[in-house]
């Protein structure tokens, strides 16, 4: 009778014992010795775009999963989050804004459906550049003036150095939720700088030799790289509209004159108006990507495209 009694206060012991790990592992949290709060589970963040995915990878590494809202080949002007990306918003513990278009209409909502969302942006300490105004170089307007008052260019993740302090928005963000794994973002994010670092000098070298210094495009999105690399994006479709036939007779034009055979489109977006420039000057459309996830590579593969069809061209 004693040794029944015996193994089941053994049982009642071991089930109470596995009831506290469960209880532990449910809250996700822990302390050191040091008083210091750990996340054991992973930081739950969304963020708006490929690139800002893999900047927070790279920094937050197995300590968090991150989601994205606008995928390969969709278009951050006009997306629209699922159903799916509604419900684990509610479970979210950061978003990282980054100020595309759609952002403008959707992050009150999401806000709401989630109070206790940290919601952080990384345009901060960042000094943002206005978008060109309508088709400014077509009509002959200097080029100094591409940064006149009119909307706010989101694309800031297209220059490295910008990416430097979004990476150091994103680090402090993750330190001041998990300060547990301060070190372990430190450190992540003094390696991601370095490449960053290194990325810059690399396209410095590819864009200093270019033999033409304007890059006709589709989409504005290219104007924090080339205002970094000496480098002059002229748009055909600005502030979500194409030309008319005027201007677009003021582009071939100018197209003509500055010997530019070469229009840079991207797949989110409809490109007959840079077919239609293309074909009138006896050039052609090339498709590069501002939104692939795998950043590093994909810009210096950017440069590259670039300096092969503006040298051979």
């Amino acid at each position: 009778m004693e040794r029944k009694e015996r193994r089941w206060r053994k049982g009642i012991f071991f089930f109470g014992c596995c009831l506290l790990l469960m209880v532990m592992l449910r809250i996700g949290t822990t302390y050191m010795s040091t008083g210091k709060e750990i996340q054991t589970e992973q930081i739950k963040v969304f963020v708006s775009i490929l690139p800002q995915k893999y900047f927070v990878q790279r920094i937050g590494g197995e300590q968090v999963a991150v989601e994205v809202m606008v995928g390969p080949g969709q278009n951050p002007a006009t997306y629209e989050p699922l159903p799916q990306q509604m419900s684990a918003l509610a479970h979210t513990q950061l978003y990282f804004r980054i100020g595309v278009p759609f952002e403008t209409a959707w992050i009150d909502k999401l806000q709401e459906l989630n109070p206790d969302l940290l919601m952080i942006d990384t345009r901060e300490g960042v000094p943002l550049r206005s978008m060109e105004t309508p088709h400014h170089h077509a009509d002959g307007e200097g080029e100094a003036d591409h940064h006149e008052a009119g909307l706010l260019d989101p694309h800031i993740w297209l220059d490295p150095l910008f990416v430097k302090i979004q990476a150091e928005t994103i680090c402090r963000a993750l330190a001041a939720l998990d300060p547990g794994h301060q070190e372990d973002y430190t450190a992540n994010l003094a390696v991601f700088l370095a490449e960053l670092d290194q990325l810059h000098a690399d396209l410095t070298v590819a864009f200093q030799s270019l033999p033409t210094k304007k890059l006709m495009v589709f989409h504005p999105a290219w104007g924090y790289l080339t205002d970094r690399y000496g480098l002059t994006q002229v748009p055909i479709e600005v502030e979500g509209k194409e030309p008319g036939p005027r201007e677009m007779a003021k582009l071939i034009d100018y197209a003509r004159a500055e010997g530019i055979r070469v229009i840079f489109i991207q797949s989110q977006f409809n490109t007959e108006a840079a077919t239609a420039v293309a074909r009138a000057v006896n050039g052609q459309v090339v498709s590069i990507d501002p939104l692939a996830e795998d950043y590093l590579d994909n810009l210096r593969q950017i440069a590259q495209v670039i300096r092969a069809f503006c040298i051979v061209i």
